[in-house]
């Protein structure tokens, strides 16, 4: 898993596909809007389902829970 971004979104690849989430910095990490994942964008506008969506959720919080940047979500 790799996970990149900006102030206003993260990108997240995993298994070779990518997904863009919106939400904001904050002090010591990012809060991410759930209701931004909605489809891949690698492979192009390819649907995200809810249970991938939650494990992809889960996973993000477990990779970045012992980081600098904390990656939570609302």
């Amino acid at each position: 898993m790799k996970i990149t971004g900006t102030r206003s979104y993260i990108e997240v690849e995993v298994d070779g596909k990518v997904v863009k989430i919106s939400g904001e910095m904050t002090v010591g990490g990012f809060v991410a809007f759930k209701d931004s994942i909605k489809q891949w964008q690698v492979p192009k506008n390819e649907p995200i389902d809810s249970t991938v969506k939650n494990e992809l959720i889960e996973k993000i919080i477990q990779k970045t829970k012992d980081s600098h940047m904390i990656i939570t979500f609302e």
